[in-house]
């Protein structure tokens, strides 16, 4: 007998210290580098995009995925891949953790424009009013002094 699933999530995490170093420049690229990893492992890229501190996935996942091993992989070569290339004249990397949200067939079309629209989202509120807004919504209980450091909190 065969499986049959839809499994719906979004990833959302940040560069390091939320320093906004990913530039439009070369986003693109690193997009097509991010997809490409999570495509080689057999999930499915539904839409990708963010600003300069942070990324947003949305992924059809297989059941048999370890999310965190996933995650982590694409994570670790794409740190690789924007050093390699030279895009970055500072140290790049990504915050340790992510947010994973999961949604149902229903909802695709509303998280894929939420998606798309990232940089004029980010123009009315942060990455952390929005990260706690997702944690509020999807009941995730959680606590401040556990959530990644953010910019805004590191110049006070």
């Amino acid at each position: 007998m065969s499986t049959y699933s839809q499994i719906y999530i979004q990833i959302v995490f940040g560069v390091k210290h939320r320093n906004a170093l990913i530039s439009p420049k070369w986003e693109d690229e690193l997009y097509k580098y991010i997809t490409g990893i999570i495509q080689q492992k057999g999930q499915k890229v539904i839409a990708i995009n963010g600003t300069a501190d942070h990324l947003h996935i949305l992924i059809g996942m297989k059941p048999n995925c370890n999310l965190s091993d996933l995650v982590r992989e694409f994570k670790k070569a794409s740190s690789v891949f924007v050093r390699e290339k030279g895009f970055c004249p500072f140290k790049f990397e990504w915050q340790e953790g992510y947010g994973a949200f999961s949604y149902s067939h229903s909802a695709l079309d509303n998280v894929i424009r939420y998606i798309d629209n990232q940089k004029q989202h980010h123009k009315k509120s942060t990455f952390k009013e929005e990260y706690v807004e997702f944690l509020e919504k999807f009941n995730v209980d959680f606590k401040n002094e556990y959530l990644p450091k953010f910019i805004e909190e590191e110049m006070e």
